[in-house]
């Protein structure tokens, strides 16, 4: 294997889930846990796969459409469905599951975990090494910070449902929904290009700078969510020390 092709291919995963794990204020997770959920986001790509070879056999024939269908369902349900699914069942009932922000930090590692797979495959997929250079360059621009980000989102909403019952049900089926739309219009706006052929001329052009805007959004989005489930994971651990937490006045 070429040492610079794999190195494209997992450095912007590692920096990435430094970034989200350096965040991580109030205790850090332990490195079991986050190797565990980065295996399980790995291993998630084997029924997303199998997913998507199924739903894609009924890609409808129109351009547009077939690139919408294949972004939305093949891609976005597939992928983030099969993501919330293995990290329920690394984390959901972990003891080490105990503050806000954690639902970050996990969610993150499973889609790094997703996303440093499935770029090796794609970059090792090419036949010149030119080409799997550029597929590197731009998956680690465009695609692993993408997949990053949808992993904020359902990690935010993963957490609001573990730390409020009442409305449990409610940020679970957000915690697919969300990703899943933003997973779904990143790649469409790549994908109805392609699906149009020699027909895309400007229009190829128009939605690229359309992704950049909303990739930008998506990190503004992100950062905000961040910041959120950090207060939120502060006022916990103060609660926690407060000195005079569970006590009460008995007479």
């Amino acid at each position: 294997m070429n040492i610079y092709l794999i190195t494209i291919a997992i450095l912007p995963v590692i920096v990435l889930a430094f970034v989200v794990y350096r965040a991580d204020k109030y205790g850090k997770e332990p490195f079991g846990m986050l190797l565990k959920t980065f295996i399980f986001g790995a291993l998630s790509i084997i029924p997303a796969a199998l997913m998507e070879r199924m739903l894609v056999m009924f890609t409808p024939p129109v351009p547009v459409v077939s690139g919408a269908y294949t972004g939305f369902v093949v891609a976005g349900c597939s992928e983030e469905l099969w993501k919330l699914l293995l990290l329920l069942l690394a984390v959901w009932k972990s003891r080490e599951f105990d503050e806000y922000y954690d639902g970050i930090v996990y969610a993150c590692f499973v889609s790094l975990g997703f996303a440093c797979f499935e770029n090796l495959s794609y970059v090792f997929a090419q036949e010149a090494f030119e080409q799997a250079m550029v597929t590197g360059s731009v998956r680690a621009v465009l695609s692993v910070p993408g997949h990053f980000l949808f992993g904020v989102m359902m990690g935010y909403y993963v957490a609001l449902a573990k730390f409020d019952a009442r409305h449990r049900g409610r940020y679970l089926i957000l915690a697919f929904v969300v990703p899943m739309l933003l997973h779904g219009t990143f790649d469409s706006l790549l994908m109805i290009p392609e699906s149009m052929g020699g027909m895309a001329g400007i229009v190829s052009s128009v939605l690229f700078v359309v992704l950049i805007w909303f990739d930008v959004r998506m990190w503004k989005w992100g950062v905000r969510r961040i910041k959120y489930l950090q207060e939120l994971s502060q006022q916990q651990n103060a609660d926690r020390s407060h000195p005079f937490r569970g006590f009460t006045w008995d007479f």
